[in-house]
């Protein structure tokens, strides 16, 4: 999604305390800065934060990190948080938000994180062949994840688009991971997960697309 550039979005994160400049510091650090012991979620590609913020918000007792790398959405994502977390009267201290290339996220996590879930909600489908590779559930990818997933890990997925789906199911089963549910129309079977919506899940809808989505386990040997 591009958007525009927002003055305003950089400063902010800078003087914000739940906003991570330097993710590299943090790699095998993340527990550390938590100062707890509660488990690791991981939004990749977190846009305007309308995920992120609420799914945060609704469990305090799970720690969140959520990446994208465009200021400007990670400004507007900050705001979101700040707002989800006023109106319910919890205190910000389950999530940080860090600007990086997901291409190359095994530098900024490794095998001592441990992140017990991972979310991709409506990523760039990269729909030309040669252009496959840029997914971000291509098995170029998913095998970097694999390297800090904990044991028994999942990767929660979601699109719009089905030749990103169906290549995304040979993807995971190819990189070693368990299909565990997955399902072509998300919005027909809400016992599914516990959906919570983002701003392009509301947008498909409704223009009549079906959401499809999967979770898919890491095969622990």
């Amino acid at each position: 999604m591009r958007i525009r550039f927002k003055p305003w979005a950089r400063p902010e994160l800078e003087a914000s305390k739940f906003y991570i400049d330097n993710p590299e510091s943090y790699k095998c650090k993340w527990q550390e800065l938590f100062n707890n012991n509660n488990p690791i979620h991981l939004e990749l590609g977190c846009g305007k934060g309308g995920f992120i913020s609420k799914i945060s918000v609704k469990n305090p007792d799970i720690n969140y990190i959520a990446i994208d790398l465009v200021d400007a959405m990670l400004g507007l994502a900050k705001r979101k948080v700040e707002e989800e977390y006023n109106q319910n009267n919890k205190e910000i201290n389950n999530i940080y938000l860090t600007r990086y290339d997901i291409e190359r996220i095994a530098n900024i996590f490794g095998r001592d994180d441990k992140i017990e879930r991972i979310y991709i909600n409506f990523c760039n489908p990269w729909p030309r062949g040669k252009h496959h590779k840029k997914r971000l559930t291509h098995t170029r990818q998913l095998e970097k994840y694999k390297q800090f997933l904990k044991e028994n890990g999942e990767i929660y997925f979601k699109t719009d688009d089905d030749n990103l789906f169906n290549d995304s199911i040979s993807y995971f089963k190819s990189s070693g991971f368990e299909i565990i549910k997955n399902t072509y129309d998300l919005q027909d079977e809400p016992e599914f997960w516990d959906n919570i919506k983002t701003e392009h899940e509301d947008m498909f809808t409704e223009q009549g697309i079906k959401i499809k989505a999967l979770i898919a386990r890491v095969i622990t040997n």
